[in-house]
């Protein structure tokens, strides 16, 4: 599942306060901080691929913290946010869980969330990106820390790419379709497949033009700059151009998009380093060394970038000390070089902190390719709601790709956007 997205139910949480939490977790009311202490850790990674590897951490930790039972409960990632924000606003939260870093804002802004400066899960920030840090705090507070990171970046398939003579990625959107339709002719296979109807996979378009949805800094709605307006127009024309495949806006569309690449029928794709596990499975990448990784191609005058995403664990403001002291322990106990970099080795995915780069991390390619590009991801803003921005970007483009002018999709995304930031210019 792709990370980064949030959905709009987290605006709601914005208008709750901490009167209606409940004065403990979801594992009881053990109040005694020496005695054996239940945790309940709500997990959102994929139930298959990933989530057995962050149960075996859970089971090191209760080995070597006897008195800490710890109760492993897989959420999925898309049911994950509503059931938090209801949790969270009742009864029944867990005491620590893994937070979406567009989430965490959202729920320390509305109390949800225990501030971690000074605590044992805070106790070795200096070893993680400090871009990771600054977007898991919220009004000069820390209320997560950084377990796992991701950006987006250029997938492709060597053979394919080799097949129709072209000997590297491409560096802007139009050497991207000129290489795309290069690759249908000689290849026989669509040379691009971008996700469709998302506004996640849409920003590297709106960073390419120097742009963004907002600007945070001076709280003003930006999606209907001239800079956006080109950028989207760049977007909509990678399903038009030739060689690349047409807008796929059914239910299925993420499924069909991995299909496609992992099967060899089309040859690069935008995508995270969370698929990295599956890409491998695919009769295309039997052998790891034909997967590409690049940066994101560039817009005008050589600007690039895309979103960092990732996950945060973040521990329950309502919960009782004993619980609170638990969960502090588990989160840096989950954060550690040693976990991350066992994790790293398992998930292929992408750890948060330098130490945990080891040899070994670093011989899988698709970390390697990765830790590459992180370098040019774009932090999130200290914006609570910057998350619920992608939900009305992700249906306008939809419509956009289906007909709708990108002008229009834009200013219905402004509008939305003014209802969701008051005191926000346009």
């Amino acid at each position: 599942m792709r990370r980064g997205i949030a959905a709009s139910a987290l605006v709601v949480a914005l208008a709750v306060s901490m009167a209606a939490c409940g004065s403990s977790g979801g594992s009881g009311s053990d109040s005694k901080a020496d005695g054996p202490v239940t945790l309940t850790y709500w997990d959102t990674s994929n139930a298959t691929n990933e989530a057995p590897n962050y149960q075996e951490l859970a089971k090191k930790f209760e080995a070597a913290n006897p008195n800490v039972k710890v109760n492993f409960v897989n959420v999925p990632f898309d049911q994950a946010q509503n059931k938090l924000q209801t949790a969270m606003g009742a009864k029944g939260a867990p005491d620590v869980f893994r937070s979406d870093v567009g989430w965490t804002a959202a729920f320390a802004k509305a109390g949800f969330l225990e501030p971690l400066d000074g605590t044992p899960a805070a106790a070795d920030t200096s070893a993680f990106q400090p871009s990771l840090i600054q977007q898991a705090k919220y009004d000069g507070k820390l209320y997560g820390v950084p377990l796992v990171t991701d950006t987006l970046g250029f997938l492709y398939n060597k053979d394919l790419f080799a097949k129709a003579g072209i000997t590297d990625a491409p560096k802007t959107w139009d050497e991207l379709k000129t290489d795309a339709a290069t690759i249908k002719e000689k290849a026989g296979v669509d040379g691009f497949w971008l996700k469709a109807a998302d506004g996640y996979y849409a920003m590297p378009f709106l960073f390419g033009e120097g742009t963004d949805t907002v600007d945070a800094a001076n709280k003003k709605i930006t999606i209907t700059s001239p800079e956006a307006v080109k950028g989207i127009e760049t977007y909509k024309s990678m399903f038009t151009s030739p060689g690349t495949a047409k807008a796929d806006v059914t239910t299925d569309a993420y499924a069909h998009m991995m299909d496609a690449f992992n099967s060899g029928k089309v040859a690069a794709i935008i995508q995270g380093p969370w698929e990295i596990t599956n890409i491998y499975k695919g009769s295309a990448f039997a052998d790891k060394k034909n997967l590409g990784i690049a940066p994101v191609p560039a817009g005008s005058g050589g600007k690039a970038g895309a979103p960092t995403g990732g996950h945060n664990i973040a521990v329950y403001a309502g919960a009782d000390k004993a619980h609170k002291a638990a969960a502090e322990k588990f989160a840096a106990f989950m954060t550690s070089a040693e976990s991350q970099a066992f994790i790293a080795q398992k998930n292929s995915t992408l750890p948060t902190r330098s130490d945990a780069y080891t040899a070994d991390v670093k011989a899988d390619p698709g970390i390697a390719g990765f830790q590459a590009i992180l370098g040019s991801a774009k932090p999130r803003p200290e914006l609570p709601e910057y998350g619920s921005l992608f939900d009305s970007l992700g249906t306008n483009l939809g419509k956009a790709v289906q007909g709708t002018s990108t002008q229009d999709a834009l200013n219905t995304v402004a509008t939305d956007y003014a209802k969701l930031l008051p005191g926000f210019a346009k």
